[in-house]
């Protein structure tokens, strides 16, 4: 079974690749290297091209039996400054995909989706019965195609997952993958970068959230066990279910504080920071529910904090200039 997988050279496609790749599965990887970096590909075939050519990705279809879509800008501060990028994007590019897949006579489609759909919502742990009501562009275009998505199974009979994300983390056990972004807007890299003293200081956007420590809090979960979600979602479309959502998290919040804490431990390091002013529409807490991850797909993340963070500073040292 020969897989396409678009944005395979980005941080969460390049690990689902060589979870794929484990799984006996056979890959191509399509990317226009716009936010993606080709070491990161390495030792899988290679399609350099955009989601914009329509001819292009039909070939590439034509002998895939799936598509795993990670092709999307995803910057929520960017995407309240030019949305049009965002819905150009990830807006018309995902139609695009949607119109190859219908042209090639693709079976299945796994979405990358986000918790960004949710928008700030008060209750948690989030459940997939929770409104969608993104407050950001990016949430905006996330959602409009897993509408598209729904619209495109009842039409034409494409079966598809959605997976939404909340916050992944970490890096391969192998250290030679992981989170390489141009700017960098994680947490924990950035963290790792002001600890290792290749970084600036780390900014901590307020320390006056109702929260415990007054942090906020979000849900990290490894990328290699969201790697393994997809292999997963396609097993479960494949055994002839029907297309689905699911949240993608371990339940568990961390603080900002308790991630700098965590960073401090497997370093050994301070991590220098500053507090200043919480970021507009920053919610104080975003915290997954997985349970129909669980009983849909039998997946439940394997993974700690720990362990991303370790796998994060092992990817972050042997690749110093590019982490």
């Amino acid at each position: 079974m020969k897989i396409l997988v678009v944005g395979g050279a980005g941080y969460i496609g390049s690990h689902t690749a060589r979870v794929l790749r484990n799984a006996g599965l056979d890959v191509l990887i399509y990317d226009n290297l716009s936010t993606g970096f080709d070491y990161l590909a390495k030792g899988f075939e290679m399609l350099v091209a955009d989601v914009h050519e329509s001819a292009k990705l039909v070939a590439a279809l034509k002998g895939c039996d799936a598509v795993m879509h990670f092709a999307a800008n995803h910057y929520v501060g960017e995407s309240v400054i030019n949305p049009r990028k965002y819905f150009r994007n990830n807006v018309e590019g995902g139609l695009s995909l949607l119109h190859a897949v219908v042209d090639a006579g693709t079976k299945y489609v796994i979405f990358s989706s986000t918790c960004s759909v949710y928008g700030a919502p008060e209750k948690m742990p989030i459940t997939e019965e929770t409104p969608a009501f993104p407050v950001n562009p990016y949430g905006v275009s996330k959602l409009f195609f897993e509408q598209a998505l729904h619209s495109y199974d009842t039409a034409y009979g494409i079966k598809y997952a959605s997976l939404r994300y909340f916050n992944a983390a970490g890096a391969d056990e192998s250290g030679e993958i992981g989170e390489c972004h141009d700017p960098e807007p994680h947490l924990i890299p950035l963290a790792l970068k002001a600890a290792g003293g290749f970084g600036p200081e780390l900014k901590v956007f307020g320390v006056d959230y109702p929260t415990p420590d007054g942090t906020p809090i979000r849900d990290y979960t490894n990328v290699v066990d969201i790697a393994e979600a997809h292999v997963k979602a396609l097993q479960h479309l494949q055994a002839g279910n029907p297309s689905f959502t699911v949240n993608l998290g371990t339940g568990k919040g961390s603080s900002v504080k308790e991630v700098i804490g965590a960073v401090e431990a497997v370093t050994g390091k301070k991590v220098p920071h500053t507090i200043v002013p919480r970021r507009p529409g920053d919610p104080p807490a975003l915290v997954a529910d997985p349970t129909r991850a669980k009983k849909l797909l039998n997946w439940e993340p394997k993974r700690s904090m720990h362990d991303s963070v370790k796998t994060a500073w092992k990817w972050m040292q042997n690749q110093p200039r590019r982490g």
